[in-house]
């Protein structure tokens, strides 16, 4: 692992507030979700479990739905239209969903109904990914290198800027701006860093990966980061640690590789598929499950070494999904779905 160019930038921080972001409730309009009898099979994006007892997804329109079965579903109270890309629930009751116009909701009585944190359509990039360290701390990422820090819950967040993703020529470029053009700089840092698209937090390690082959870690929930080696210049979209320790990321055109803990080089899988992974999902009698688009389904049951195909006839996006009850429930274009195994 490297850092990347720590001394071009050295007359940047390694992060700086761009604003702190805090929604008056009482002087913004919202349109609330619209409740649907068929919204299971809607759009859905996301999909986590809160307490191992309970289901909760999101998806398009501000459809967030509640089920503890995977079959009955219930849809939540929501103040936004706003497509919602993730959800994460720090325990049974607290959790928070984010989405499209930088919209970060809030729930505090498990999913039933949500609070608006954060909405700022003028920002025009979606989050992607949310969570938390504890009650009140957390992270959230998304589109261009945006990524949001709060430390009271999600009171306020601050807007920060990460220098470590910088190309070379990029950095060189904003050095120079810098110096010239003060509005200029501030315009083009708002959209220069690649996308980030997962945080995973294990133990006192954050992961993240993202656009154009990121892979990162940070040991102090992301207020510095360190770069692995470059192994592919594509996007990755998931990383997880498998239950024996080692880590897989997945990402564009059926790309998966395996490090070993020992530190060892990240070894490229042979998948037998092209298509773009979304999510990878453990389960608790050490199999993993891969999903992808085109109804890809890949099972490995050596922690990540080999993988044999189980595609959907229906042909359908695996978007996301968990391991709840024994069974393996994912969201798709068409809404849940329960995967007979």
């Amino acid at each position: 692992m490297h850092f990347f160019l720590p001394l071009l930038m050295s007359f940047l921080l390694y992060s700086f507030s761009l604003e702190s972001l805090a929604v008056d409730a009482s002087s913004t309009t919202y349109h609330p979700s619209v409740k649907t009898p068929l919204v299971s099979q809607s759009l859905l994006l996301d999909i986590t479990t809160v307490g191992q007892v309970k289901l909760v997804a999101v998806g398009e329109y501000g459809h967030i739905i509640l089920s503890t079965d995977g079959i009955n579903w219930q849809q939540a109270s929501v103040p936004v239209q706003t497509t919602l890309t993730n959800v994460f629930f720090y325990n049974e009751t607290i959790g928070w969903a984010v989405g499209h116009d930088a919209t970060i909701l809030h729930s505090q009585d498990g999913g039933l109904t949500w609070q608006v944190q954060l909405y700022k359509p003028t920002l025009e990039k979606p989050l992607l990914n949310i969570v938390f360290k504890t009650r009140l701390q957390g992270v959230a990422i998304g589109a261009y290198g945006l990524l949001f820090r709060t430390l009271d819950g999600g009171k306020t967040w601050q807007n920060e800027f990460h220098s470590e993703f910088l190309s070379p020529d990029d950095a060189e470029y904003l050095a120079e701006l810098k110096q010239e053009d003060e509005e200029a700089y501030l315009d083009e840092v708002s959209s220069i860093l690649p996308h980030f698209n997962r945080l995973v937090l294990d133990g006192t390690t954050l992961y993240m990966v993202g656009e154009i082959g990121i892979i990162a870690q940070s040991n102090d929930f992301g207020k510095h980061w360190q770069l692995f080696d470059e192994i592919y210049q594509g996007s990755f979209f998931d990383i997880a640690k498998t239950m024996q320790g080692n880590l897989l990321v997945v990402g564009l055109r059926g790309h998966v590789f395996r490090r070993l803990k020992n530190d060892t080089p990240w070894v490229l899988r042979k998948t037998n598929t092209t298509a773009l992974i979304n999510d990878i999902v453990l389960t608790n009698d050490d199999r993993i499950f891969l999903l992808a688009n085109n109804g890809t389904l890949l099972e490995s049951n050596d922690d990540g070494v080999s993988y044999r195909l189980r595609n959907q006839k229906d042909g359908k996006a695996l978007i996301a999904g968990v391991w709840f009850n024994n069974q393996l429930i994912v969201v798709s274009d068409v809404g849940v779905k329960t995967i007979s195994l």
